[in-house]
């Protein structure tokens, strides 16, 4: 367990704890931890997530059946905070492999680790660092494999308007694993070149406010894709119609954020 310079010293029943007396990210931590492991696989969990019984053993086996292999599990709400759930709330789904191989549930045989160095602490200290390891590791020639028996419980955390705006808003570094990673625009961007899919038709609805003038059978043609999202969105995440202007103002945060770290580094991302 590696405690990262939180202010109450970490114990942990039956583990050894490495204590960084400053807080370096999770980049950083992890890298203390797992070349003090002595097992040739190793798996990672975050503190803000509870393994379900079972995990553990479903990730090995999944390991055994393929030998070199980095091993992915599933990752849903924690059922016991769902009435936290809303347009305010920080939560994680991954509900199959890939593409960011998000490290709250991850296995990967310390050879892999070994071969391409570990985590990255200096290029992504706090946001991706996941996502870019992954990366390395598919470019070296390991393979993912999907365990979903492997189930991690993550956090439900109500953050409030503002704190999922300045959530929206920490992106830009993140954008640098696309300037690395190319494969990843292959294989994520919506069309080749947006982030999301909502951040399309965001643009899309913004060119058309644009072109109103000219055309309001173009301007509503090329809007109401996204607006009828934001509408869904009110259903699915939560708030109602009612939600819809903080979807709005949400997704405008998000896209700055991405094109800054688009010009950042140098690639091109919407």
């Amino acid at each position: 367990v590696v405690d990262d310079g939180s202010l109450s010293p970490v114990a942990a029943t039956g583990a050894r704890v490495v204590r960084r007396a400053v807080a370096g990210g999770p980049s950083a931590a992890r890298n203390d931890g797992w070349p003090l492991a002595r097992a040739p696989l190793v798996a990672f969990v975050d503190d803000d997530c509870v393994t379900t019984p079972g995990w553990l053993a479903a990730l090995v086996a999944a390991a055994e059946a393929a030998p070199g292999a980095v091993v992915q599990g599933r990752t849903l709400p924690d059922p016991a905070e769902a009435d936290r759930l809303g347009p305010f709330a920080r939560s994680l789904w991954v509900e199959e492999p890939g593409p960011y191989y998000q490290a709250c549930n991850i296995l990967y045989p310390r050879a892999v680790l070994e071969s391409v160095g570990g985590f990255d602490a200096e290029a992504f200290p706090h946001v991706g660092e996941d996502t870019d390891l992954a990366w390395r590791a598919r470019a070296a020639g390991a393979r993912i494999e999907w365990a979903p028996d492997a189930l991690v419980h993550h956090a439900v955390v109500d953050l409030g308007p503002a704190g999922k705006l300045r959530m929206a808003a920490r992106w830009t570094p993140s954008i640098r694993l696309f300037a690395r990673h190319r494969a990843l625009r292959r294989e994520h961007l919506t069309r080749g070149l947006f982030w999301k899919g909502t951040h399309y038709l965001l643009v899309r609805s913004l060119l058309g406010l644009a072109l109103r003038r000219r055309s309001r059978w173009l301007a509503l043609w090329l809007g109401a894709p996204y607006v009828r999202n934001l509408l869904l969105r009110g259903v699915s995440e939560g708030g109602g119609p009612a939600a819809a202007p903080f979807y709005l103002v949400h997704d405008l945060v998000e896209l700055v954020a991405v094109l800054r770290g688009a010009v950042r580094y140098r690639t091109p991302v919407l």
